[in-house]
């Protein structure tokens, strides 16, 4: 398995620690890893998003481009 080195802030240090002091995890290698993979696996589904969905804004009012519509 190829290793990678990584720096986090403190604070997420911290709270990795705490999952595998609970138990949650059996060590801080298998929780980086395992909380990375669920990370990469949400990201997948969610995704950015690179296409706006056209509203009002983009098509004039009511899909005119006048200002009043009778």
């Amino acid at each position: 398995m190829p290793k990678v080195e990584l720096t986090i802030p403190e604070h997420l240090e911290m709270q990795i620690a705490q999952m595998v002091e609970r138990g949650e995890f059996v060590n801080r290698e298998e929780a980086v890893e395992d909380l990375l993979s669920t990370g990469i696996k949400a990201y997948k589904t969610s995704g950015p998003q690179d296409e706006e969905e056209p509203g009002f804004e983009d098509d004039g009012m009511m899909g005119h481009d006048d200002e009043y519509v009778f």
